[in-house]
């Protein structure tokens, strides 16, 4: 198979060099670079400007966290008329770099090479997987008599929007590949998520008079022990093919007070509810909601807490059991030389869940490993991208030729 690495890297070097955060005009930008990209691959290119409004309206809206005046869709189609056997879908958003002097001697924003790795913001989540769909694509050339496409996407990282609008706009397929980083292993299901908010009041007084107040970051130590309580139940109802405490309860942000010598009368708490396969989200958020409601507090009783669901919904998905697809991506894996891959459950939401939903079945394959994901010093293997650009190539050649 004749992956060009050359080629990879100059792809990877010029999409790792848009800043396509969530919401940016760098996100915008990466697009066009696909469009522009994929149409030199000799690709049907669809490359439509989003209606955000109608989006935003229809009722399984996936959520966004970050603002948007303008986005992108871009699907590029190739061999063949009618519904695409196989679609490759790579996102192209990628969450903020942190402060840039963190990071080892390099610009996050510029692809770096070094002891067979590449770093720079992106290359494992998930631009390494995109330029190896694109690698794929130019290898198998004119080989291919039956339709396929690619979706790049925007907006996977807050909530899923993209794919969203894809779907929505009518590309979809027999089957899907997601080039997420799944370090040699595939992804056959998801867990989903949600975001909360908690506003927990308290009263405020003179930190000198403190036992007179009600401290809102006191009251939260309970609604926090309840919630660990929760995780801990959730925690064992693991199934198959997910591993340990696949749908976790965490709190990353945490703001209450305004002045040093004052007892804090708010307190704000954001964080992720990990959701379990087969359940709804009403049925998730009513858990959660009983659970807060349930600490047992003379003040929360009378002032409760507040709970609210911003941001992005992912709802949890999974190729259905014993699925054909699974095994063809089992025998493009191992065309490349590997080792069969084992099939297993992430505890992150993905747009998976959306192309599943669609009755598409779904799985993950791609280079790079989670924990190496919006990471400072984020890196890929330079052959772990080579591997799955190979992978794509045959399971094209099973599925289009």
């Amino acid at each position: 198979m004749d992956i060009d690495v050359d080629l990879i890297r100059r792809d990877l070097a010029q999409l790792v060099s848009y800043a396509s955060t969530g919401g940016s005009e760098a996100e915008v930008g990466a697009q066009r670079w696909c469009a522009a990209t994929m149409q030199g691959l000799g690709l049907e290119v669809d490359l439509w400007s989003l209606d955000l409004d109608a989006l935003r309206a229809d009722p399984d809206y996936p959520g966004e966290e970050v603002e948007r005046h303008e986005a992108w869709g871009c699907v590029g189609t190739g061999g063949g008329e009618g519904t695409p056997e196989l679609v490759l879908n790579g996102h192209v958003d990628v969450v903020p770099s942190g402060d840039p002097d963190w990071w080892t001697g390099h610009d996050p924003w510029g692809l770096h090479e070094s002891d067979g790795r590449w770093y720079g913001r992106g290359v494992c989540d998930m631009k390494g997987g995109v330029v190896a769909i694109l690698a794929a694509v130019r290898a198998v050339g004119d080989q291919l008599t039956r339709p396929f496409a690619v979706h790049t996407v925007i907006g996977e990282e807050d909530g899923g929007l993209g794919t969203f609008a894809t779907l929505r706009r009518g590309h979809t397929g027999t089957a899907c590949l997601i080039a997420e980083p799944t370090a040699g292993t595939v992804v056959s299901a998801n867990a989903g998520a949600l975001t909360f908010r908690l506003e927990v009041r308290g009263r405020s007084t003179h930190g000198s008079r403190a036992g007179e107040g009600v401290s809102a970051l006191d009251l939260f130590e309970h609604v926090h022990a309840a919630l660990r309580r929760l995780d801990a139940e959730r925690a064992r109802l693991t199934v198959p093919p997910f591993g340990e405490r696949p749908w976790p309860i965490s709190v990353g942000i945490v703001s209450a007070g305004d002045w040093a010598s004052t007892v804090p009368d708010q307190l704000v708490a954001e964080g992720r509810f990990g959701i379990m396969p087969g359940e709804s989200f009403a049925e998730a958020t009513a858990v959660f909601e009983q659970a807060v409601a349930s600490v047992d507090d003379p003040w929360l009783r009378d002032h409760p807490v507040q709970v609210t669901w911003p941001g992005g919904r992912f709802a949890a998905g999974s190729l259905p059991d014993g699925h054909a697809f699974g095994a063809d991506v089992t025998r493009a894996v191992e065309a490349t030389g590997a080792d069969s891959p084992p099939f297993v459950g992430a505890p992150y939401g993905s747009d998976l869940r959306q192309y599943a939903a669609h009755g598409v079945p779904t799985v993950q394959y791609g280079p790079g490993h989670i924990e190496d994901a919006h990471a400072v010093d984020e890196q890929v293997a330079i052959d772990e991208v080579v591997r799955c650009a190979e992978a794509y190539a045959h399971l094209l050649l099973q599925r289009c030729r």
